[in-house]
């Protein structure tokens, strides 16, 4: 373990001292080099990962040694040369950089790149180009399975043999191949090249030592098939079968002010928590969205601008960035505007421990490390999800409960808080849920209840003004729940406040069946 962290440390030192030079030395049309003293000795780097997120367009690096995953990602037009062999996820999310790998790759070389050029002179692994939308994707040596899975767009150029299910899934953009090549899955076609493409890939290489011939071929989709999206599985209740009860405390009179803040990030060193003062972060697209009028009441500007929101894009300061495959090339344009960040893992790739330090360091050296981050996964993984958080550092665990099991938010509870009490009990992560639906006041209650800090969910309308009065609703209304509960803060809800309404509610969260007063004796069995 201190090994790990030795080289995450050593990761975000680098690229801490190189953001301050990076557009002097793009001006000065200089270039910076990792892996050398400053008077020209060779100190080859060893496993650093996460190096040179996001490099602005004319800077240039050259690093020497053997790197870790996540090199060069989210590049915005840069040019980066490996003396060395790179990890997984190299130039992932790319935007307009040069990329090149003098030796090999690992797996997802290129992944969900957009724009720009990635040249691999000594072969990549599994995956490679997979998800990209645009740019150029070259690859000398051979190249392990599925690569160009799920491509949108964009040339992937192959100078050897290819692993099997070249091309699944993609919709759009080519594969051309020089060697050998298995049968291509369904909805993949395997065709000669023809000589006018033939021409406008050598020109686009533009090496003479390196001409792909004319007798390669090309992978395309071929629409024999149709894209089948899987019915999504959603879940089978929500919490309109779990009341509240006051305990022992009296009744508070309505003027009484209750506090409902929750803080996100607050470890008692140099982070930055985010105050969230309602405890939930609802989820809107496009934080643009979140502008009201000028003429607005006070009141209703100050419950907007202050509620966090997670976002895709176009975060507010306050605001978390949720980032997964979709906008992974984009992440640079609004990374360091955003307040937080929240990986998605359900959407992207499955990555090992090595491979997420990757991502973190890479995004957090862009967006800033003392800014609270979260990542997101599905109720079924809710062990593995609070293990990685746990392991990683992160601020917030989210469990997302449409995750196509079909567990009921009820049922789901007794998980999560089985996990928490397992994993989380003692460290600085927090417990969040992901609903799929938008909440209100009583669900904030009972969830605040189980001992989740934050509530994620899907806002009822996207107009600004309908949001601010929705958010000052809850407010009122959770200050309500309190007052008649006798609380006067929300940090004193607890699940001796929640009782089961119904006979299956009760079977399957393990809470207290109103009137019976305890809960069904099968929770008791060995």
């Amino acid at each position: 373990m201190a090994d790990v962290l030795d080289i995450v440390e050593r990761s975000f030192s680098i690229n801490s001292k190189l953001g301050s030079r990076l557009e002097a030395a793009a001006q000065q049309n200089a270039i910076l080099r990792i892996g050398w003293t400053n008077s020209g000795e060779p100190v080859p780097k060893n496993g650093e990962l996460g190096l040179c997120p996001g490099l602005p367009e004319g800077s240039k690096l050259r690093a020497l040694g053997v790197l870790g995953p996540w090199i060069a990602a989210f590049g915005k037009g840069g040019t980066f040369t490996i003396q060395g062999d790179s990890g997984s996820f190299l130039g992932a999310g790319n935007d307009g950089n040069t990329v090149i790998c003098e030796r090999s790759s690992g797996n997802y070389a290129g992944f969900a790149m957009k724009s720009g050029k990635i040249s691999v002179l000594d072969g990549a692994g599994n995956d490679a180009g997979s998800c990209m939308s645009g740019g150029l994707l070259s690859i000398r040596g051979n190249t392990g399975s599925r690569v160009g899975g799920g491509m949108t767009g964009g040339l992937i150029i192959i100078d050897g043999d290819v692993g099997s299910d070249p091309g699944a899934g993609m919709t759009g953009g080519r594969i051309v191949i020089n060697g050998r090549c298995p049968n291509p899955p369904e909805g993949v076609a395997l065709r000669p090249l023809t000589s006018d493409e033939q021409k406008e890939i050598n020109k686009l290489l533009d090496d003479k030592n390196h001409e792909i011939p004319k007798d390669a071929m090309c992978l395309e989709p071929n629409n024999s098939i149709s894209n089948q999206i899987r019915e999504n599985i959603v879940s089978s209740g929500d919490l309109s079968g779990i009341g509240l009860v006051p305990g022992e405390e009296s009744r508070k009179m309505h003027y009484v002010t209750c506090d409902t803040v929750a803080l996100i990030g607050e470890r008692g060193d140099e982070n930055t928590p985010i105050a969230l003062p309602l405890p939930m972060i609802p989820f809107i697209d496009d934080a643009k969205e979140l502008k009201l009028p000028k003429d607005t009441e006070l009141g209703l500007i100050e419950h907007l601008n202050k509620q966090p929101f997670m976002t895709r894009s176009n975060p507010r300061n306050n605001d978390f960035l949720v980032v997964d495959s979709d906008n992974l090339a984009d992440i640079s344009n609004s990374i360091t505007q955003s307040g937080g960040l929240i990986l998605d893992f359900t959407s992207l790739p499955s990555m090992t421990p090595e491979e997420i330090d990757g991502i973190l360091v890479a995004l957090r050296s862009l967006a800033g490390r003392q800014k609270p981050y979260a990542i997101i996964e599905g109720i079924g993984r809710i062990n593995a999800l609070h293990t990685q958080a746990c392991y990683h550092n992160a601020d917030l665990a989210i469990c997302k409960i449409e995750d196509n099991t079909g567990f009921s938010e009820a049922a789901s509870l007794p998980l999560i808080g089985r996990s928490n009490k397992a994993n989380l009990e003692g460290t600085d992560t927090e417990s969040g849920i992901l609903l799929g639906f938008s909440v209100d006041a009583q669900d904030l209650a009972i969830l605040s209840a189980t001992g989740i800090k934050a509530v994620c969910c899907e806002v009822p309308m996207i107009d600004a003004m309908d949001l601010a009065l929705w958010i000052q609703g809850l407010s009122r209304s959770l200050s309500e729940i309190l007052r008649e509960l006798g609380l006067d803060s929300i940090d004193g809800l607890n699940r001796q406040h929640l009782r089961a309404l119904d006979h299956e509610t009760a079977a399957v969260s393990g809470l207290r069946l109103a009137g019976y007063e305890r809960p069904l004796p099968h929770w008791f069995a060995r």
